[in-house]
């Protein structure tokens, strides 16, 4: 959600509680990628922020996720997070935090486009279904839903 501050968009930080019985942690293999990257959306500053990767270990502690794309990346999310981020020039504002049963992330750069990533586990914990969407005002740009199987 986003929310008018003067002349710029900022996003509202989203809850820290974990909800009862909810533990993303596990490995996670992906089974099936469903979606389109359009080139519209690798020209938006927020893509800076996608990672995926074929195999993802997510550790789940009290106050954080620490999520692993191929053994390689490795992504902190604080439990209701709102902080600036960058990776090299590229800066945005981040927030993160728990929707119900889904782990949500949102990464909004300075051009306004804006990064949804979502997190949540279905078949009784044994699938991992992630949900990455760039929006460029209301237009979405870049639709794509993953599943990882627990290994």
């Amino acid at each position: 959600m986003l929310a008018a501050c003067a002349d710029s968009l900022e996003l509202v930080a989203k809850p820290a509680e974990v909800p009862a019985g909810v533990d993303l942690s596990g490995q996670w293999l992906l089974r099936d990628t469903a979606g389109t990257t359009q080139r519209r959306a690798r020209e938006a500053l927020v893509y800076t922020f996608v990672e995926t990767g074929s195999s993802v270990k997510i550790t789940q502690t009290e106050s954080a996720l620490f999520v692993s794309f191929d053994r390689s990346v490795v992504e902190e999310y604080r439990f209701g997070e709102n902080r600036r981020i960058s990776v090299g020039e590229v800066t945005a504002q981040r927030v993160s935090g728990w929707e119900g049963d889904a782990y949500v992330v949102e990464t909004l750069d300075r051009e306004g486009d804006r990064l949804v990533d979502v997190y949540r586990l279905t078949a009784r914990g044994r699938e991992l279904a992630r949900n990455i969407v760039i929006w460029s005002g209301d237009d979405k740009i870049l639709s794509l839903e993953q599943v990882f199987d627990r290994v």
